[in-house]
């Protein structure tokens, strides 16, 4: 159920179903909180490549690298979320590890 967590909106699924095990509730909060993040990330990063791509033409192509890359850093995230639950630990991002508690 960890792995599932860490799969956008699958993370539903171990909310839902595993309502005695607070450390797969945990992980389901924080693969909740990581997808919402990672939505307005990587919409403001859309809008910042397009207002640059329509004030400066052609470096908003170069900006819209970043998206890619933005992406890539998002799987290895999720891998390494993945790797440290299935080992019983936690991955945290300090800004973002507070807001699971919270729910």
């Amino acid at each position: 159920m960890i792995v599932l967590a860490y799969l956008w909106l699958l993370a539903l699924i171990p909310l839902l179903v595993e309502k005695d095990d607070s450390e797969v509730q945990w992980h389901a909060k924080y693969g909740l909180v990581l997808t919402v993040v990672e939505v307005v990330v990587m919409i403001a990063l859309q809008v910042v490549v397009m207002v640059i791509g329509a004030v400066s033409g052609g470096l908003g192509c170069v900006f819209g690298l970043l998206l890619p890359l933005f992406m890539l850093a998002i799987l290895i995230v999720h891998v390494l979320c993945i790797v440290k639950g299935l080992k019983g630990e936690r991955f945290l991002i300090p800004p973002i590890s507070d807001y699971p508690d919270r729910f």
